[in-house]
């Protein structure tokens, strides 16, 4: 079963980054404001890009890295898929 680290694009144009198992239902589950409170007010989201691995771990590491980074470096790494 693969996991996902994910970026979503807030209707504020602000950028979101969490991990899940299932991007589908993750990204409903936010839309249905049963997601993150950071997201809750800043709805609809949408995600904008998604990295796979083996592990919850895997994906949990890669988000805790790419939320450190500034919004000029997460966008530029939307612009590489």
């Amino acid at each position: 079963m693969p996991f996902y680290f994910y970026l979503a694009r807030c209707a504020d144009n602000s950028l979101y980054s969490g991990s899940c198992i299932n991007l589908t239902e993750r990204e409903k589950m936010h839309n249905d404001r049963k997601g993150a409170k950071y997201t809750r007010s800043r709805l609809p989201i949408k995600f904008v890009y998604h990295e796979e691995f083996l592990t919850l771990s895997e994906a949990r590491k890669r988000e805790a890295e790419v939320k450190k980074w500034s919004k000029i470096e997460k966008e530029a790494l939307i612009l590489k898929k």
